[in-house]
């Protein structure tokens, strides 16, 4: 990095708390370093972490678990000549810091900073994107082979948390690459604690690999391994006594998968980590390694290891207390608003049930766990899984909800496709994070699903303009049994309205009219339908008088509602916080049909995101930039109405 000497000088100072990180602008500095200074730099690596989330926010408890392991793969291998794969990324936050990045590690999740994962624009230390789980294998195995092919020697590394092991794709990965022998080395970073609680057998087994203060693996490359492991691995080893023979017999489900096992060994201690990550860096044998490290998330930060989650997602905080400078909200969250409102439902059907993939917290699905633990199930990582198992759940005449953010849904799309709209089968799909999320930026963006979603048979896709419209869709999904059925909501806060105690049954493809003018019709779906009416306010200045729509539905459409205004108004503009290819282009289809544009002169418009990629900021300004708040909605009426000048002005005033 060319700006290595000026940024240590710039940081190294006489009352430092971080005197030798102070020293380390890039990986090569750190590799000059001798090994009895690394637990040193480990140590301060970690406070400076903590210093720096506490001044942005972000993912905290994760990162601060893998630091040793962070300092002992830079030191030991060659990066960036090395592939180093942090999957997820989000712990990756210490990895920026020693890869050239310190000096903008306090703008991180901000608008034109540094991404909260990794992204292979930033640095040349991120060969991979990744902020989705259970990648990291599959490019890694890319990679490899890639290398091999090219007559290359580096290693690539992928370093993949216990809880991303839960997804089927780490697996196919595993397999593919046990069969090819390609170059691999895979660190299982087991801290037994994803997001949620660990779910599935997957975390009961990797605690069955753990052994007692003697153990050894039965392969040679592990013979550098320390004489005894700390306290909170004998903890776990005390889980079950099968693993003596499990383990003696060969049996590993690693080793049958064609990997070579390596471990557990301690993450946190460094005499234990080099000797091992050496002696799996100068390995001679091809096929893939695996090497298991036992971690603990939240290491080092007491607040942090106290806390349920590990201070996984944090805002702000005070260092010293570890208190969150939690914003006081002005209204509930939609996420609780679907969470309270399904639970509501629930104590009146017993029919219904509700499945989570690793994110019960974050889809509210952990307040229906407590009101019906019996009822709720967290899948893990596991999108794909979280559908389809929802639809036999529905072949049964349960009433499967599957809340999912609208980015994970993805994952999951063709059971979305063969296993429930094919079959009609009724599974409610809640999905929370649809538009645009701020901080986390475009890889958690909920931008596609009405496309996605609106372009299968069988399939009602609706949308709240707020949250009391959430909790009708809530009770309206409840009810249907004809097909499968989506309502999108986004993350944040509600408008502030006063909630139903009681959700109404909504007519499936049915709008309504906020409110009545001549010339303009505004038609939202979604909660653009505040700045809608404020738009609406605002044209009325110029002279515009405005028709306010709600859609409702993205599928089926309201075509009642549609002919009135096509053949009322002088210009019809959708707006929506999706993509092209969603709203407003169902909404042409239609009209084209219907013959609608043939001979009214209607002059129509669809306001849609832009088709690009928006990098993390604060949702406002991110819809500002799209055009998709009031002042670019009365832009976009005034230029189809021809009065260009003062559509321009609109914007500066």
């Amino acid at each position: 990095m060319s700006h290595g000497t000026s940024t240590q000088e710039a940081l190294v100072r006489k009352d430092s708390k971080t005197p030798l990180l102070d020293t380390i602008d890039t990986p090569t500095d750190l590799r000059r370093l001798k090994e009895a200074d690394l637990t040193q730099l480990a140590d301060e690596l970690r406070t400076e972490t903590i210093d720096a989330v506490s001044v942005t926010g972000g993912h905290l408890g994760a990162g601060l678990g893998v630091v040793e392991l962070t300092v002992a793969l830079h030191y030991v291998f060659d990066t960036p000549n090395d592939r180093l794969i942090w999957d997820v990324g989000h712990q990756a936050y210490p990895h920026k810091i020693l890869t050239g990045r310190r000096d903008r590690i306090r703008t991180l999740r901000r608008a034109g900073g540094l991404s909260g994962f990794t992204k292979r624009s930033e640095s040349v230390y991120d060969p991979f994107g990744t902020a989705h789980s259970s990648t990291s294998i599959s490019a890694g195995l890319g990679m490899a082979v890639a290398t091999t092919l090219s007559g290359g020697h580096n290693n690539v590394i992928a370093v993949i948390g216990d809880g991303a092991m839960s997804a089927g794709m780490a697996y196919e990965a595993m397999n593919n690459a046990g069969a090819m022998h390609s170059r691999l080395i895979v660190i299982l970073n087991d801290n037994e604690m994803s997001i949620a609680p660990p779910a599935g057998a997957l975390s009961a087994y990797l605690a069955r690999l753990v052994s007692g203060g003697t153990y050894r693996t039965v392969r040679e490359a592990a013979k550098q391994l320390g004489r005894h492991l700390p306290n909170f691995i004998y903890d776990r080893a005390r889980k079950t006594e099968e693993f003596a023979r499990n383990f003696w017999a060969g049996g590993t489900m690693f080793e049958e998968l064609g990997f070579y096992y390596v471990g557990p060994i301690d993450g946190h201690n460094l005499d234990h980590l080099l000797p091992v990550l050496k002696n799996v860096r100068d390995f001679k044998e091809t096929g893939p390694i695996l090497v298991h490290v036992v971690t603990q998330k939240g290491k080092g930060y007491a607040p942090a290891a106290a806390a349920s989650d590990k201070y996984h997602s944090v805002h702000t905080f005070d260092v010293v207390t570890g208190v969150q400078a939690k914003p006081k909200a002005n209204a509930p969250s939609y996420t609780r608003v679907f969470a309270d409102a399904l639970v509501k439902e629930a104590e009146r059907d017993d029919k219904i049930v509700a499945i989570s993939a690793a994110m019960p917290g974050g889809t509210g699905l952990d307040v229906f766990g407590k009101a019906f633990p019996e009822r709720t199930f967290d899948v893990g990582i596991a999108e794909q899984h979280a559908v389809t198992f929802a639809a036999g759940l529905a072949t049964e005449g349960y009433r499967p909800f599957c809340a999912l953010y609208s980015t994970f849904l993805q994952r999951g799309y063709d059971q979305v496709v063969h296993d429930v709209a094919l079959q009609n089968l009724p599974v409610r799909f809640a999905i929370d994070r649809a538009g645009l999320v701020g901080a986390d930026g475009a890889t958690h963006a909920g931008s596609f699903d009405v496309s996605y979603l609106g372009i299968l048979p069988n399939m009602v896709v609706m949308a709240a303009a707020d949250e009391a419209e959430l909790v009708h869709m809530v009770a309206t999904a409840a009810a249907y049994d004809q097909g499968p059925i989506a309502f999108r909501y986004p993350r944040g806060e509600g408008v502030g309205i006063e909630l139903p105690q009681i959700g109404e049954i909504l007519d499936i493809g049915k709008g309504r009219v906020i409110r009545e003018g001549t010339t303009v019709a505004l038609l939202s779906l979604g909660t653009r339908l505040a700045e809608a009416t404020k738009a609406a306010d605002l044209l009325a200045g110029y002279g515009v008088s405005v028709t306010v729509a709600d859609a409702r539905f993205a599928k089926p459409l309201d075509l009642e509602l549609l002919r009135q205004i096509a053949k009322s108004h002088q210009v019809l503009v959708t707006i929506e916080e999706g993509s092209v290819g969603g709203f407003g282009s169902f909404v042409m289809q239609a009209l084209a049909e219907e013959g609608l544009l043939d001979s009214t002169g209607l002059k129509f418009r669809s306001m849609v995101l832009p088709d690009v990629f928006l990098d993390h900021d604060k949702p406002e300004r991110l819809y500002a930039q799209a055009g998709l708040d009031a002042k670019g909605i009365v832009a976009k009426v005034l230029s189809t109405l021809g009065r260009e000048q003062e559509a321009h002005q609109s914007l500066i005033a």
